[in-house]
């Protein structure tokens, strides 16, 4: 079981990560050039939006139906993913964040994470 905090610490521990507001969510940027948001967080903290390729959303989607979800209209269908965070553990809820780190991430300084 996943809080808000508890991404929040996850998504701040990636390589080059940075906390900002975006409209009424918080984001979290890779702080690099070309770096971009790879999660959001609403005020309430209970659901992640999550960038990831539509293959890995896909596959997220498709082994935990409760968990993953894509984002509604065209940003659903570029990767953008619904994580609920309630019923996530923590290893599920590092990887996925892992995998939006690196959708966001230049490929240069992808070896960061290992």
């Amino acid at each position: 079981m996943a809080t808000g905090e508890d991404l929040r610490s996850l998504a701040l521990n990636l390589p080059k990560a940075v906390e900002k507001p975006h409209f009424d969510r918080t984001s979290f940027r890779v702080d690099v050039p070309k770096g971009r948001i790879f999660a959001t967080m609403p005020g309430d903290a209970q659901t992640a939006n999550l960038k990831l390729t539509p293959e890995q959303q896909d596959i997220l989607c498709q082994a935990e139906p409760d968990l993953f979800s894509p984002v509604p209209g065209k940003w659903g269908e570029s990767g953008w993913t619904v994580m609920q965070l309630m019923p996530v553990d923590a290893a599920t809820l590092e990887s996925a964040l892992s995998m939006a780190w690196k959708s966001a991430t230049p490929e240069k300084l992808w070896s960061l994470l290992s």
